[in-house]
């Protein structure tokens, strides 16, 4: 009897992809503030969006902690939910960080390496949406382990870019300070590809155990 009062499963898939809708609108969002930086108006714009992304992120994380644990049959592992859900956050935490602190440090200019990380950032982001939205459905699976693949290769992708920025950097970059805002604006992006493919791994593991 107390069984049929508990939720079964709930709607963790829905939240899932209200999730990871943010998570793309942030990687685009990024990508252009880095494109516009000069443009101060398009910056701040891009910037808010990016900040209304993330709040709404940690909403929908938080309601997925809470519908975990008023669920009595979740989709699948408790863990594995409560480490994609915090991952899938850690995305957009990056994602604001790398805005704000652009603004924080007053940076006045970005370099194309800076933009393409960004770029790689969002198709990164593009590929988290679209696994997540394959997870509902485990007949899905051959396809999603795909998207992990191809999610890997652009973090691999980003960690070149990101060693060529820093050797560019260190040999060409005469403004020490402008040295220091730079190393630590290209460490975050690529931290930002990072924990894309800790989503991934989480993903594919999920697909794994269940396919």
């Amino acid at each position: 009897m107390l069984q049929n009062l508990i939720p079964r499963e709930g709607k963790f898939f829905e939240l899932f992809d209200r999730h990871a809708s943010e998570i793309a609108i942030g990687g685009r969002e990024l990508a252009g503030v880095m494109e516009n930086y000069g443009n101060v108006e398009l910056r701040h714009r891009g910037i808010q969006a990016i900040d209304r992304s993330e709040k709404a992120a940690d909403k929908i994380t938080h309601e997925t902690v809470l519908l975990l644990h008023k669920t009595f049959i979740t989709p699948f592992d408790r863990d594995s939910i409560h480490t994609l859900i915090t991952r899938m956050d850690d995305i957009l935490d990056l994602i604001q960080d790398v805005a704000e602190s652009a603004m924080l440090y007053d940076l006045q200019r970005i370099t194309p390496e800076a933009q393409q990380l960004a770029d790689l950032n969002q198709m990164c982001c593009e590929r988290v949406k679209a696994a997540v939205s394959l997870l509902r459905d485990m007949r899905n699976a051959e396809a999603i382990l795909k998207i992990c693949l191809e999610i890997d290769r652009l973090e691999s992708d980003s960690d070149r870019v990101m060693r060529s920025a820093m050797s560019k950097l260190f040999r060409d970059e005469a403004d020490v300070r402008q040295l220091i805002k730079l190393k630590a604006i290209y460490e975050l992006l690529e931290m930002v590809s990072d924990k894309c493919e800790d989503v991934a791994n989480v993903i594919e593991g999920v697909v794994l155990e269940n396919a």
